[in-house]
């Protein structure tokens, strides 16, 4: 069975472009290792300029893999380089009933 996660990434000062690249790069690196299922990911930004992205992960085993495989693990580094990561309670939208969010318009 697999699990949807949301990953929120606050882009550093000036790095919002960057950080989208390395975005466009994410699900297909994961689907190429074997990590994610076929189900489509969608991204959105917050009003704090923080992206979101949700997509599933094949399984938890899927998860730990990832941590080990060095394919993501460079990749994971490109975010570091443009982004921090922030806890979905930290989103001001996460507080509403019925969260809204600018879509970010590109075909991952």
């Amino acid at each position: 069975m697999g699990i949807i996660v949301i990953a929120c990434f606050k882009p550093k000062e000036e790095k919002e472009e960057e950080l989208l690249e390395v975005i466009k790069d994410h699900m297909p690196v994961l689907k190429k290792e074997g990590l994610i299922t076929e189900r489509d990911s969608v991204v959105m930004r917050s009003g704090n300029g923080s992206i979101l992205e949700v997509f599933e992960w094949k399984s938890q085993k899927a998860i730990d893999l990832a941590h080990e495989n060095p394919n993501v693990l460079e990749l994971w580094k490109r975010f570091e380089n443009v982004c921090s990561y922030e806890t979905l309670s930290s989103i001001e939208e996460s507080k509403s009933m019925f969260p809204g969010f600018q879509p970010v318009d590109f075909k991952i």
